[in-house]
């Protein structure tokens, strides 16, 4: 399909975008790389008179590892996740996911801030954020505010970013321990039936720390704080995962559609984080 008529803004600077946000309110949308907004707009799912392209505005990108914590500009591209040595040695997390994202086409032009910011359910980020409680840099007219990525989904497509706001960055802790994000999706390209992101800390033979979030399993990214504490303290046997695995299923949400029944939904979420405790406990 073709999107309805709409205006296109290209500011130079963050000045800019907010101006055009200040003007036209809840009619203008910022556009990092479309892969998110654009499909939205063609199945008129959205309607965005005034679009506002972020390309030419400065200080938008680029990945930072210091003082132990790791910091993405909102322009970051899944191919320059990909491609970061540094982030990789810091979060390989982050590498295990985007290389999961849809296709090598879509990585080269698709952002970490607009997978975030957009609050689609289907998206692997918001998930992931969760698990690493990352933080999420707004900026606005009244300046900069910092939200908790667990705090930011309120519902699908329905976030706690005002519309005269930016997302453009985010942070978190560099990790620590066993990670693994384990994704099932019919085919490449597509969004997932059911993903877990999952950090463990072993201390000894035990767990000592967890920490679990799942993607398009309800309105919003879950972050199952229940299924991490049934692991820690234990020796993440079989017990313990049947458990933990007991306790996300109470916690997400599934609704029926073309990737299949609530049933089958939360079959392949039971799976999928089975695979990925085991994953991440064995790189602990």
């Amino acid at each position: 399909m073709i999107p309805a008529a709409f205006e296109y803004h290209r500011p130079k600077d963050m000045d800019g975008v907010l101006a055009v946000l200040k003007e036209h309110g809840d009619d203008a949308r910022v556009l990092a790389g479309g892969h998110s907004l654009i499909p939205m707009m063609k199945l008129r799912m959205a309607d965005v008179p005034h679009l506002i392209d972020l390309q030419e505005v400065d200080g938008l990108g680029g990945i930072s590892v210091a003082d132990g914590r790791v910091r993405i500009g909102a322009m970051t591209t899944q191919a320059d996740i990909i491609g970061s040595a540094e982030l990789a040695s810091a979060a390989p997390i982050l590498r295990e996911a985007a290389l999961q994202i849809a296709d090598p086409q879509v990585r080269y032009m698709g952002t970490v801030g607009g997978n975030i910011a957009n609050g689609d359910p289907g998206n692997d980020m918001p998930g992931l954020m969760q698990c690493l409680d990352a933080t999420f840099t707004l900026v606005g007219p009244d300046g900069t505010r910092e939200v908790e990525a667990r705090d930011f989904y309120e519902a699908a497509y329905m976030t706690d970013r005002e519309d005269d706001e930016v997302l453009t960055a985010v942070s978190f802790a560099i990790p620590q321990g066993g990670y693994a994000y384990q994704k099932q999706k019919r085919k490449i390209g597509d969004y997932a039936t059911a993903a877990a992101a999952v950090q463990i800390t072993r201390a000894g033979d035990n767990c000592a720390a967890a920490s679990i979030a799942m993607t398009n399993l309800s309105d919003t990214p879950i972050w199952s704080e229940a299924a991490a504490e049934a692991l820690i303290g234990t020796s993440v046997d079989e017990a313990a995962v049947d458990q933990a695995v007991a306790a996300m299923l109470g916690d997400i949400d599934p609704a029926q559609d073309n990737r299949g029944p609530v049933e089958f939904k939360r079959h392949a979420a039971a799976v999928i984080l089975r695979r990925a405790i085991a994953r991440a406990w064995s790189r602990a």
